[in-house]
């Protein structure tokens, strides 16, 4: 089970860098890892100078917004070590080109 869900998380991300690298020219660094997801992402953000902002998109699901952006918005008392900026769900490509 623990293959096959790195397997669908490498397939994710890749899907998604494709789309990065096809619509902005970019190539961006692909990390996976294990843990709670706060925990790891400030282990990531102290080991990793060069990341200097987190961008999450929210969730328009009946499950909420998702776990990190919630996890943001509980701990707001919790400052990350950069900026973050939290990209409603529901904005058309057309909305998220306009803020570039």
């Amino acid at each position: 089970m623990r293959d096959e869900a790195l397997q669908e998380a490498e397939k994710l991300l890749y899907d998604a860098a494709c789309e990065v690298n096809r619509v902005g020219g970019l190539y961006p660094e692909l990390i996976i890892r294990e843990g709670k997801p706060h925990e790891v992402l400030m282990a990531l953000l102290k080991e990793d100078p060069d990341i200097s902002i987190l961008v999450l998109g929210a969730g328009t699901g009946r499950e909420g917004p998702g776990p990190l952006v919630s996890l943001v918005a509980q701990q707001s008392q919790q400052a990350y070590p950069i900026p973050v900026t939290i990209v409603p769900g529901g904005l058309s490509d057309e909305a998220i080109d306009a803020l570039a």
